[in-house]
């Protein structure tokens, strides 16, 4: 069987479908700095809002493990102020729609616990210190109204969910933005 090679237009479109391929795929340069999103300190557990915006993660800088959130479209950190408490390592983070809602788990005095923070409201609301065993791995749904994770209390890692209940401000595409202070 021969091989035969394109025509020279052939050769010109295939090569012209090679550099929009290369640069689809090419990567993001991020800035590197203290008040970027990343920094010369670990950066690692990352998680993106639904809608694409934000972006969570956990960092250790400034010698603490704690939850930082980068705003993607004006390219600086967030506040969360009450997320990250003295004595509290915060981690695995999980956000929402449009990043209302952060389910993470607190580990405070070595029992873990996952907590949900309410950017709006700027407090954390704790969701399983009343279970026995140990839990991992928070995920939260879109709209904020599941927690899904992963419990030790049966003596084997299952999936667990949490309800937050029909009376919460679920986070939804058309919600309104969250109070930037």
């Amino acid at each position: 069987m021969a091989v035969s090679f394109p025509h020279g237009w052939q050769r010109g479109a295939i090569g012209l479908f090679m550099t929009f391929l290369a640069v689809g795929c090419s990567e993001i340069q991020i800035p590197l700095g203290s008040t970027s999103l990343n920094s010369f300190y670990n950066e690692e557990q990352p998680t993106l809002s639904g809608n694409g915006r934000f972006l969570a993660f956990v960092s250790n800088r400034n010698g603490r493990r704690r939850i930082l959130l980068y705003d993607l479209q004006e390219q600086r950190l967030s506040d969360l102020p009450g997320l990250n408490r003295s004595g509290s390592i915060a981690q695995s983070p999980s956000l929402s729609y449009t990043g209302r809602y952060i389910a993470y788990l607190a580990d405070r005095n070595g029992k873990p616990a996952i907590a949900v923070y309410d950017r709006t409201t700027r407090h954390s609301q704790p969701l399983t210190l009343w279970y026995r065993g140990q839990v991992r791995n928070p995920n939260i749904s879109p709209d904020g109204r599941y927690i899904v994770f992963e419990s030790g209390r049966r003596g084997e890692w299952d999936i667990e969910l949490i309800d937050r209940g029909p009376d919460i401000e679920l986070d939804t595409p058309s919600s309104p933005p969250v109070n930037q202070f």
